[in-house]
């Protein structure tokens, strides 16, 4: 049977600062992502499964995103924690904030990676993450492929 890829689109609020850069972004800023999320598969060929001829259920890839992504970033400000930002982080946590302190610079790029990750530790055995593409502006985006990372 043939491999189809099925794709997501997810969108979540999030704000953060690029500590060191050199321009506008280093202040706190936020955007409003769109994350495409593809992944590649066999559809289910068993007749008497309730999802036949899926690859996954789109509830499922759903769930998964939900729970890594979208749920934890949406309406958070994420900082590196091992910059100063995290006096700042401190600061708006005791006043209430949701932060997130992450191991990375906050950038689209370090965003992808992460979450692919996440993703990848939650799909089925037999479906597989293709690709994830994270828009931050309209007409900036960064992209990450399966192909370009075995």
């Amino acid at each position: 049977m043939s491999k189809i890829r099925i794709t997501k689109q997810f969108s979540f609020e999030t704000g953060h600062a690029l500590y060191g850069y050199d321009g506008k972004c280093k202040n706190v800023h936020g955007h409003s992502y769109n994350l495409y999320v593809t992944v590649i598969g066999q559809p289910i060929a068993d007749n008497a499964n309730v999802k036949f001829g899926m690859v996954i259920d789109f509830g499922d890839l759903k769930k998964i995103v939900k729970d890594e992504i979208v749920d934890v970033f949406d309406h958070a400000t994420v900082f590196n924690k091992n910059t100063p930002h995290v006096e700042l982080a401190k600061e708006l946590q005791v006043r209430g904030h949701n932060v997130l302190l992450v191991d990375y610079q906050p950038t689209s790029e370090m965003m992808v990676i992460d979450f692919a990750k996440k993703i990848k530790k939650r799909l089925p055995d037999n479906i597989k993450l293709h690709s994830l593409k994270l828009q931050e502006t309209a007409t900036s985006f960064a992209e990450w492929y399966a192909s370009d990372n075995a």
